[in-house]
C-alpha cells in the first residue's frame, strides 16, 4: 500500500482560541495536519470577524488530520480534554463568549459514541461538570490563511507568548 492509499482520519474540535488548540494538537505523533475554522453554527462562509461577534453561532475549532495507523480518533478525542479547560462555559481563559465554547463535532454514530464514551471518562479528572457539547458536525469552515499555523508562524505575538506557549508546555508534560 502506497502512501497516497492510506485513509485519514478526521477529528474536529473546539476548545477556547483555535490557536492554542492548533498549537497544541500540532505537537502530536500521528497528527497529519490541523487545520483552523469555524463550525457548529449558522452563518454559511463566516469570516473571523463575524464569528467574534457571537452572532453566527459558530464556534473557533480546529479540523485535525490523522494517520489512524498512529493513532486513533478516540486517542484524538482523549487528547481533547488535556487541551484546554471543558469546565467553563463559553470560555477559556480571558476568551469569553459562545465562539470559545467547548465541542466536539462528530461525523456518525461511531464518533458521537466515541465522544460520549471519552467525556464520561474524562469527567473524574476534573472537580467541577465537563460542559462540552457534542454534536453533528454539519459544515466545516476554514479561517482565513493568516489563522493557519499560527503559533509555528509567529511565535513572538504576544497572545502566543502569553497563552498558547504555556497550553502547549502544560500539554506537553502531561504526556
Amino acid at each position: 500500500m502506497s502512501a497516497s492509499d492510506k485513509k485519514t482520519g478526521l477529528a474536529t474540535v473546539g476548545g477556547g482560541c483555535f490557536w492554542c488548540v492548533e498549537a497544541v494538537y500540532e505537537t502530536v505523533p500521528g497528527i497529519l495536519g490541523v487545520t483552523s475554522g469555524y463550525a457548529g453554527g449558522n452563518e454559511p462562509n463566516p469570516t473571523y470577524d463575524q464569528v467574534c461577534s457571537g452572532s453566527t453561532g459558530h464556534a473557533e475549532v480546529v479540523q485535525i488530520a490523522f494517520d489512524p495507523e498512529k493513532i486513533s480518533y478516540d486517542q484524538v478525542i482523549d487528547l481533547f480534554w488535556k487541551a484546554h479547560d471543558p469546565t467553563t462555559l463559553n470560555r477559556q481563559g480571558a476568551d469569553a463568549g459562545t465562539q470559545y465554547r467547548s465541542i466536539i463535532l462528530y461525523s456518525g454514530d461511531g464518533e458521537k459514541a466515541a465522544a460520549e464514551k471519552s467525556k464520561a471518562a474524562a469527567q473524574g479528572q476534573f472537580k467541577d461538570p465537563i460542559v462540552t457539547e457534542i454534536v453533528p458536525l454539519t459544515t466545516f469552515y476554514p479561517a482565513e490563511k493568516y489563522h493557519q499555523d499560527f503559533y509555528q508562524n509567529n511565535p513572538s505575538h504576544p497572545y502566543n507568548q502569553a497563552v498558547t506557549r504555556p497550553k502547549v508546555e502544560k500539554f506537553q508534560k502531561s504526556q
